[in-house]
């Protein structure tokens, strides 16, 4: 299992738009991947799951996944909080 801290930098948080990108990203990989707050855990191919997380802006998440593609999904998903889900 590869486990990342990542943090949610655009203003409005993890919101729909991010989330979807987040779900579409997810899809490409065979392995499974999770994001975690404060306990709670979201499957990150789950718009509900990951929208039910409330994770504003500054918000520390644990990214982690398992499985034969782990080391790029975690990478991939890593750039889309990076970049802010190039949100405008």
């Amino acid at each position: 299992m590869i486990t990342r801290v990542v943090t949610v930098q655009n203003a409005e948080g993890l919101h729909m738009r991010p989330a979807d990108k987040l779900v579409r990203t997810a899809t490409n990989y065979q392995c499974q991947i999770e994001l975690e707050r404060a306990g709670q855990v979201a499957d990150c191919r789950s718009m509900i799951g990951l929208l039910t997380l409330g994770a504003p802006q500054g918000t520390q998440l644990t990214l982690r996944a398992q499985g034969p593609d782990a080391d790029l999904a975690i990478e991939a998903i890593t750039r889309l909080f990076d970049s802010q889900f190039d949100d405008p």
